[in-house]
């Protein structure tokens, strides 16, 4: 048995005709005795084919006086409620929607989803149609979407000007969804600066506030509509009106997160400073860290926003919160500790510890702003290293490059903890026959309890120029040392440069440590 003839269209003779446009074979129809209200599996009957098709010659055939004898019939609904003249405004049949508007069809009737046939024409840009329908009274308010979107609402977030620009003389303007949400919002979150330019010289609320606060301004700011940002400015926006409950973001905020530079530079020229280092507020600088967006920080920074900004979310500074982002190793993370510190972060001891765990960003910094000056702070950044000590293989070699003064690592600690390979590299920096007795006695329990070779090396002579360069590094400090310039200055032999900066035990070790580079 062929049961395919059971899975076919459930249109009846005449709906089929209708859809097709077919007013001949309708016509005939009609006259053998054939229904025109026969409906299919959707609720369809043949005059909602006629009207979706945007058949006028059917519809005249079907929207009769013996048609309509049943006043329920030309506002006959399908299983979501759609009527004729719901089809037919939604693809913008508009003769269509003429036809059915001289018979009676009801233009206020929603569908299963709250829309109706001035929505159906709104969502579809049919302005003429629209147009029809408002003067016939179509209801231009209240809600009209499930989400409690007015027809105004639609017409803004599909950006269909011509209809904005018609409905903004007889709609409310400030309707609000269940956000809270205005046209003039839709129109500046999708980008659609026409649509605001109409609504705000209609006179919409350019100040108006979500649910969550949030504003026009921000949510185009957010998005990196910057037509839409200028409409709303130029229209009397507030870019310091406060978006949060906290009190804290401002549209500026919105665009440094989403790295939009242009709008950036654009709300730059109009936001207040307030927020850069005010106690309860958050500069922009935060924001651009938080997403690591480092094309946010350069017009911040440049506009002469303070990298030491107020501390915020648990960090004292921008800084300290970059650091710990970027330990991923994360190359935009990188790259704004880079920003910060060439713009004169002050780096802490926070900062500092999250930077000797990465080499990567110590090299960063120490190459910025070399080692501290002050003795006092180097002997603080020493004991913040030695707390790091089983990163010794990072930030050792580096420092060490920068000129810190091995002594200030000679401690207990270091001969206890570190590995063998960071010791021995270490020792080179030594006599190590005049080490004081407490290391001594600590270096000789790791060389008996050692398993491995590394510390064999000491057991060695060491070499005549090697004491020499020790002599000298004990009588210039080993900052001088790390000074290129300095030891050009020197009355040594050129080739002797490289030697008395230790270069060679750098290189030599450079592959059982994590050195990055070997000093010039």
């Amino acid at each position: 048995m062929d049961f395919t003839e059971c899975y076919q269209d459930t249109c009846s003779a005449v709906a089929l005709a209708a859809r097709a446009g077919d007013a001949r074979r309708v016509q005939r129809l009609l006259k053998r005795g054939y229904s025109a209200d026969v409906k299919d599996n959707r609720g369809w009957n043949a005059l909602h084919e006629a009207a979706a098709s945007g058949s006028t010659e059917c519809l005249r055939l079907l929207a009769t006086p013996k048609t309509m004898d049943s006043s329920d019939y030309v506002n006959s609904l399908t299983h979501n409620s759609e009527t004729p003249i719901y089809f037919a405004a939604k693809n913008g049949h508009v003769r269509s929607v003429k036809l059915l508007l001289k018979v009676s069809a009801d233009i206020n009737l929603k569908t299963h989803d709250m829309s109706c046939p001035l929505f159906a024409a709104v969502d579809g840009g049919h302005q003429e149609v629209v147009k029809v329908l408002i003067r016939h009274g179509a209801e231009v308010n209240g809600q009209r979407s499930v989400s409690g979107w007015s027809c105004l609402h639609q017409a803004a977030y599909r950006g269909h000007a011509d209809i904005v620009q018609m409905l903004a003389g007889v709609s409310c303007l400030e309707a609000v969804d269940d956000y809270s949400i205005t046209p003039l919002f839709l129109a500046a979150q999708y980008g659609h600066s026409p649509c605001v330019e109409i609504l705000a010289g209609a006179g919409a609320n350019v100040n108006c506030q979500a649910t969550d606060l949030a504003t026009p301004l921000l949510i185009a700011a957010q998005e990196g509509h910057l037509p839409c940002v200028e409409a709303l400015l130029t229209h009397g926006a507030n870019p310091n009106l406060y978006c949060n409950r906290d009190q804290w973001q401002l549209p500026i905020h919105a665009a440094a997160q989403f790295s939009h530079v242009r709008v950036l530079e654009r709300l730059l020229e109009v936001t207040d400073r307030d927020c850069e280092c005010s106690e309860g507020k958050v500069s922009p600088l935060y924001q651009a860290v938080l997403s690591e967006r480092a094309a946010s920080l350069v017009p911040l920074l440049h506009a002469g926003y303070n990298a030491d900004a107020q501390p915020c979310f648990g960090y004292t500074c921008p800084l300290e919160l970059a650091m710990e982002s970027s330990y991923r190793l994360n190359d935009e993370g990188v790259e704004i500790v880079r920003l910060l510190v060439e713009a004169g972060a002050r780096i802490g001891q926070q900062a500092y510890s999250l930077a000797l765990r990465c080499q990567e960003l110590l090299q960063l910094v120490l190459s910025c702003r070399g080692i501290p000056t002050a003795r006092a702070e180097r002997e603080a950044l020493a004991q913040l290293a030695l707390a790091e000590v089983d990163s010794a293989y990072c930030w050792l070699p580096l420092l060490l490059q920068a000129g810190i003064e091995p002594v200030l690592f000679l401690q207990p600690r270091l001969f206890e903890e570190a590995a063998e390979e960071v010791l021995t590299f270490f020792l080179e920096f030594f006599n190590w026959r005049c080490l004081p007795l407490e290391i001594q006695n600590f270096l000789c329990r790791r060389q008996a309890d050692s398993s491995v070779t590394t510390l064999k090396s000491l057991e060695g002579i060491p070499s005549l120029a090697h004491l020499c360069r020790l002599q000298l590094l004990e009588s210039v400090g080993f900052q001088c040392l790390a000074d290129r310039s300095y030891v050009q200055r020197l009355p040594l032999p050129h080739l002797l440069h490289d030697y008395v900066q230790f270069r060679d035990v750098f290189q030599k070790h450079c592959n059982s440590l994590c050195i990055l580079s070997v000093p010039l």
